[in-house]
């Protein structure tokens, strides 16, 4: 039996993915491949593009083993039994579904050109997030093939997240996969199982029809993302009344029903996945004719949307209603923390906001600023990338705190205060400072969902 797999995609899922795979199978070959010859070269690097904690680890003790990283895609093609493929499926910016559905063309890219440099059979897996039904559509293409070759299609999402990524591949929730009712099919699910099952239990290994497996992780993060817009939506009420969100958000993790994990308020959810899959299951629901369906999920992104706008008009209206020529000291820019990952960031919007009202940004993070260049390359204004906390708080107005690194936690906030323009101010939208410990040594604080600490008449 052939036990060589490839992944397409050397990005934040197939990377890591692949690592943990070949930390667990080393009876397997595994090669990940990828166009971008930059990363690659990281990867084989000893600076890998991604930071997880623990990932330099697995990936130095899998590297040139049984772990390879490559540029040769149509190489890999056709060496490998079972291909991942985990590409980019970007919300589509053109065409019909514009702003929401999922843009598949380099997937059906990547489909033909399974079919071009395949010499024998193959089980296509499909790690990238997907709208429910395109398996459907991938089978049509492969099978369209004119050697005579048999592929499988199985859906086997992945559900780690950012920042515990090792940790959330290593020991799992859960591992789904879905696959073909058909005797084929059923032999897939099972080579697939036996990967899993080298350090997966069995019982953790949920097996479903394709189809529910693809729906399953969209409406995962889906559901996800509307705690978390609810408990934002609830941080603006208690702004109103003076309860604290910290308290409420407490009460309710209480309840069984409910639990207390994604109930923390912050500016707003960020990342590949969220944003991304709601807008697909908006755009599925329009497109199968249940409108009301669709604008509730749709209200889930409004509100996250709404919180990022809310965070900065408080900082206009708290800083005298203007901040034109103001330095403001941004801590953080990755989306979470624990990774240098920024897509859809909050702290891209909150930034352009802030550039929009003409403040002048000095933006500090300990893995993200590179990204964060990128993602602002475009836009004009005052914009300084501190390596240095305290050089990005050096004649500050006020410090907005973007990301809950726990780094932050460790800077002398004394000497910050020193450092600042007075009054000096501090927005906390990750609620992650001893807020009255700030209070005490000057600062006027505002965190989110809570009374504001200040000494301002």
């Amino acid at each position: 039996m052939n036990k060589t797999i490839l992944c397409i995609g050397a990005g934040y899922v197939g990377g890591p993915t692949m690592a943990i795979i070949a930390d667990n199978c080393p009876d397997y070959k595994v090669i990940v491949v990828d166009k971008n010859e930059a990363r690659i070269k990281a990867w084989q690097s000893d600076i890998l593009p991604i930071y997880e904690p623990g990932l330099d680890e697995v990936v130095k003790r899998t590297r040139g083993k049984n772990l390879f990283f490559s540029t040769d895609i149509f190489g890999g093609i056709n060496e490998a039994d079972i291909i991942f493929v985990s590409v980019n499926t970007p919300t589509k910016t053109f065409g019909a579904g514009a702003g929401k559905a999922a843009d598949l063309q380099y997937w059906e890219k990547t489909a033909r050109d399974i079919i071009e440099h395949s010499s024998h059979d193959k089980i296509v897996v499909e790690k990238s997030t997907l709208p429910v039904r395109t398996a459907a559509a991938m089978q049509r293409i492969l099978q369209s093939n004119t050697k005579g070759l048999n592929f499988e299609v199985i859906s086997n999402p992945e559900f780690m997240a950012e920042g515990t990524a090792v940790t959330d591949l290593q020991h799992p929730d859960r591992v789904l996969i879905g696959s073909m009712d058909t005797p084929t099919g059923q032999a897939a699910l099972q080579r697939m199982i036996d990967i899993y099952t080298h350090w997966v239990p069995r019982e953790k290994i949920k097996t479903t029809n394709i189809w529910s497996s693809e729906l399953s992780k969209l409406v995962s993060n889906a559901m996800l993302a509307q705690r978390i817009s609810s408990v934002n939506s609830i941080s603006a009420l208690c702004e109103k009344t003076d309860a604290n969100i910290l308290e409420v958000s407490a009460a309710m993790g209480l309840d069984s029903r409910i639990g207390s994990k994604f109930l923390k308020a912050s500016i707003g959810f960020g990342g590949s996945c969220f944003k991304k899959d709601i807008l697909n299951l908006v755009y599925l629901s329009e497109f199968y004719g249940l409108p009301e369906v669709a604008a509730y999920w749709e209200q889930v992104v409004l509100i996250n949307d709404y919180q990022e706008r809310r965070f900065v008009a408080k900082i206009c209206n708290k800083m005298f209603n203007t901040i034109a020529s103001k330095k403001i000291a941004v801590f953080g820019f990755a989306f979470k923390a624990d990774t240098g990952d920024t897509r859809e960031s909050p702290a891209i919007y909150v930034c352009k906001m802030l550039l929009e009202e003409r403040a002048k940004l000095a933006i500090h993070d300990p893995k993200a600023l590179e990204n964060a260049m990128l993602d602002l390359a475009d836009e004009t204004g005052d914009i300084t990338y501190c390596n240095d906390p305290y050089e990005a708080v050096k004649g500050a107005h006020c410090i907005a705190v973007l990301t809950d690194w726990k780094d932050f936690l460790k800077y002398d906030f004394r000497r910050i205060y020193e450092l600042m323009e007075k009054p000096a101010f501090i927005f906390d939208g990750r609620n992650l400072l001893d807020h009255k410990a700030m209070f005490e040594l000057g600062f006027n604080v505002y965190p989110l969902g809570q009374p504001a600490l200040s000494h301002l008449k």
